[in-house]
């Protein structure tokens, strides 16, 4: 790594798990030990128990360190949708003692050269289907494109006999380079890059690790759970079920979010009972679910990455009897920071939940001092789950990781805007950077969001602040003849004179990004 990332003692508060060394491999392993024979991983081609899953990985780890020459530390891309060859490539390239960096194979091109410019892998594991743009940015990088059968298919009968060789040893010698420290890098995450070009979320074992285990003591996923995975494996939010279902010994069933009708399909047939969402993907089933019986098994909708609005909690209720939903909040920065109750939106609407057992979440005004509840500042994250900083970004390291002015910790400072109740929930009211004054009254986007989904017949919204000349304005979608005057018109029933937007644009779709989240770039540049 090229970028020295500054780092800093924090000792987890009472009641953290355990911070005994895991690596993330461990995580695998103890599942198998403790549960070989049940099914760890399902997609429309099959199963493999936690067993199979384990050996698969074992395959993979032999290969990279074999025939691709991978060295502990160095990077592996993983740029494949969700299916089971991800989950055993992605577990042995952490056997290897290699850094594992899944990519969305939506990635473009374009973007796609930066990033693999600033990972530098020595491997992109990607379909042989790629495009020849995709295959020169691997190219351009200098890495050595695999496929997943490369790495994982055992050799037929007319195989060379020596063709698995490096399975087990490497021109005579034991390949491998024995166990990472807890305290190496585990996994590099790309942030979607709404705002900027991605960066990397440089993550330990350690940590990744210490915040699996604080997400599963509150969610408790069970041996008898079966854990959907439509959200992208690339996204945090998908790839951390693998780990909460391997510390629950539950299974994951793999489907993909863009193929809605399937989706719902694979929750009846596979009697799903955890289902992780974002609002799209939230409101695509409570659309699918009302058109006939709905699923019965599910006890459990999780959520972060964009919050629900209170209709769609309402309509998972209603579409899903006996469900619960949980809110989370959480940034790849230090993957999650509060999770709340089950159903708590019904005593707290609003709330996120409260920190991470171990972890600490203060609001800080803009002198760094701590604000009592119910003030509105910037949320400040601290504890064995912030993870070390952005991968050769030393600047943005420096803004966002800053050492606690009293005890040296580092802290994350995570750009959002909340308030912490009395007894220290916390209500997100959205980025520092949503906030503008408009007419001399200072807002932000999520207030006017909130206003237009609360207006009859709006399903998703999208305030565009005031910039290069253009004055607020709101995008939306919603049930059929719903027009941008009922919208304004609604909104000038909720909001002050300078908080009504100036147009309002009805689409049939909101773009989406492919994380799932509402694509702010796409509509300020078709607003140009």
């Amino acid at each position: 790594m090229s970028t020295e990332i500054p780092t800093g003692p924090y000792d987890a508060l009472p009641g953290a798990a355990t911070d005994d060394g895991t690596l993330v491999i461990d995580l695998l392993d103890a599942a198998a030990a403790a549960r070989p024979a049940a099914t760890a991983v399902r997609d429309a081609s099959g199963a493999w128990s936690y067993a199979e899953l384990a050996d698969a990985s074992r395959t993979v780890a032999a290969r990279l360190r074999g025939s691709q020459g991978v060295a502990p530390g160095d990077r592996v891309v993983l740029r494949l949708g969700n299916r089971r060859e991800f989950v055993a490539l992605y577990y042995g390239v952490l056997r290897a003692g290699a850094v594992a960096v899944p990519l969305n194979p939506e990635l473009k091109a374009f973007v796609l050269h930066g990033v693999l410019a600033d990972a530098a892998p020595a491997v992109v594991v990607l379909d042989p289907s790629e495009t020849e743009p995709v295959r020169e940015a691997v190219a351009a990088c200098g890495a050595r494109p695999v496929t997943p059968a490369e790495l994982l298919d055992r050799p037929g009968p007319d195989a060379d006999p020596d063709a698995d060789a490096d399975t087990n040893t490497v021109s005579g010698s034991d390949p491998d380079p024995g166990r990472p420290e807890a305290d190496a890098i585990a996994q590099l995450i790309y942030t979607s890059g709404s705002t900027s070009a991605p960066k990397g979320v440089v993550c330990t074992h350690r940590q990744v690790v210490f915040a699996a285990r604080a997400i599963a003591r509150r969610l408790d996923y069970r041996p008898q759970d079966v854990v959907l995975a439509a959200l992208p494996l690339s996204f945090d939010y998908g790839l951390y079920q693998l780990l909460l279902a391997a510390i629950g010994g539950s299974e994951v069933v793999l489907a993909d979010a863009a193929a809605p009708v399937r989706v719902l399909t694979v929750l009846r047939e596979c009697r799903v009972t955890v289902v992780p969402v974002v609002p799209s993907l939230a409101e695509m089933l409570c659309r699918l679910a009302a058109r006939g019986t709905p699923p019965e098994h599910v006890r459990l909708f999780t959520n972060t990455g964009a919050a629900l609005a209170g209709s769609t909690i309402e309509a998972l209720r209603s579409g899903f009897p006996g469900a619960a939903v949980v809110a989370m909040y959480g940034i790849t920065e230090c993957k999650r920071v509060t999770i709340a109750e089950p159903d708590a939106d019904r005593e707290r609407p609003g709330s996120v939940g409260l920190p991470l057992d171990g972890t600490t979440v203060e609001v800080l005004d803009e002198q760094g001092r701590a604000l009592p509840p119910g003030e509105l500042g910037e949320i400040v994250v601290g504890g064995p789950h912030v993870m070390t900083g952005y991968w050769n970004a030393p600047e943005p390291t420096a803004r966002r990781y800053r050492p606690d002015p009293h005890t040296g910790r580092i802290r994350l400072h995570t750009g959002d805007h909340g308030r912490l109740d009395a007894d220290g929930h916390l209500y997100i009211s959205g980025r520092l950077d949503d906030q503008f004054k408009r007419r001399g009254v200072r807002m932000s986007t999520p207030e006017i969001e909130a206003a237009a989904l609360d207006v009859p017949g709006v399903r998703a919204a999208a305030a565009l602040p005031p910039r290069d000349g253009l004055d607020l304005r709101l995008v939306v979608t919603g049930q059929d003849g719903l027009t941008a005057h009922q919208v304004i018109e609604g909104l000038e029933q909720r909001l002050e004179a300078a908080k009504v937007p100036a147009s309002c644009r009805v689409l049939a779709r909101m773009p989406l990004t492919p994380n799932g989240k509402t694509d702010r770039k796409a509509l300020e540049t078709d607003a140009h």
